[in-house]
C-alpha cells in the first residue's frame, strides 16, 4: 500500500493516540496535545506532528463548543488568545530547526512535568488577572508554535486556580480551539502546511472527534477529582512513553 503516507502499524498507533487524546479532551476539556504529541512524535517528524495535531484538533472538539460558550468566561479567553497570537510566530520560526529526538524529549518532559505539578495539588491562590492570563497565553503561543503544546501554561493558570471545574474546562477548551485557528493560519503563512500532513490530520478527526464526544458525555462536574486524576494519569503515561522511545 504505497499510497499510504505511513506504514499501517504507524497509522494504527496514530489512530489510537487520537482516540485516547479525544477521550481526555472530552471529559476534562484539555489534554489533546499533551497526550497526542509525545505519542505521535514517535512515528512522525516534528512539523508533521504539529500540522496533524492542528488539523485534527481544529474540527474534532467543535461539538463541545456550544456548551463551553455557555460555561466559560469569554473575556478571559480573549485576553489569553490575544497574547498567544503575538508569540506563536516565534515558536514556528524555531520548529523547523528542532531535530526529531530533542523534539520528542522536550514534549515528553513537558507532559510529565505538567502532570506532576497538577497532581501535586498545587493551586494558584488568587484571581486570574489580565497579566496572568496574557502571560500564560503568550508562553502558550510560543510553545504551541515550537512543539504543538500550546496548552500547558494556560492549563496551569486555569486548572490550578480556584474557579469552578465547569468554568475551567470551558475556558481551556475555547482557548485550545482558538489557538488551533491561529496555528493553522500561521503554519499556512510560513509555508509549513503539506497536503499529506493535513490529510492525515483530517483523517484522524473521526476517531478523535468521536472519542471527544464520548468523553464529553462522561464529564460530570460532581466528580471533579475523578476527571482530574484520570487526565493527569493519561498525560503522564503518554509522556513516559515518549521518553522511553527517545532514550
Amino acid at each position: 500500500m504505497d499510497w499510504l503516507p505511513l506504514p499501517v502499524p504507524d497509522l494504527t498507533w496514530l489512530a489510537c493516540a487520537a482516540v485516547v487524546a479525544g477521550l481526555v479532551r472530552g471529559f476534562s476539556g484539555f489534554g489533546t496535545a499533551l497526550v497526542y504529541v509525545p505519542l505521535a512524535a514517535q512515528v512522525l517528524p516534528p512539523v508533521w506532528v504539529v500540522v496533524t495535531l492542528t488539523a485534527m484538533d481544529l474540527l474534532g472538539p467543535l461539538p463541545l463548543v456550544p456548551r463551553a460558550l455557555r460555561d466559560g468566561r469569554l473575556r478571559d479567553v480573549g485576553v489569553t488568545l490575544g497574547a498567544a497570537a503575538v508569540t506563536v510566530w516565534a515558536g514556528l520560526a524555531l520548529l523547523g530547526r528542532l531535530p526529531e529526538r530533542p523534539f520528542l524529549l522536550v514534549v515528553s518532559a513537558v507532559a510529565l512535568g505538567l502532570a506532576a505539578l497538577l497532581a501535586s495539588g498545587w493551586r494558584y491562590r488568587g484571581t486570574l488577572t489580565a497579566p496572568i492570563l496574557a502571560g500564560s497565553g503568550g508562553l502558550g503561543g510560543f510553545l504551541g508554535g515550537l512543539t504543538g503544546l500550546a496548552g500547558p501554561p494556560v492549563i496551569l493558570a486555569q486548572v490550578a486556580s480556584m474557579q469552578a471545574a465547569a468554568v475551567t474546562r470551558a475556558n481551556v477548551l475555547l482557548y485550545l480551539v482558538g489557538i488551533d485557528v491561529l496555528m493553522m493560519l500561521a503554519l499556512g503563512a510560513r509555508g509549513m502546511l503539506t497536503l499529506e500532513a493535513v490529510l492525515l490530520g483530517l483523517a484522524l478527526v473521526l476517531p478523535y472527534g468521536g472519542a471527544a464526544w464520548v468523553g464529553g458525555r462522561l464529564f460530570d462536574p460532581g466528580r471533579e477529582r475523578l476527571w482530574r486524576g484520570v487526565a493527569y494519569g493519561v498525560i503522564a503515561a503518554s509522556g513516559l512513553s515518549g521518553l522511553w522511545a527517545a532514550l
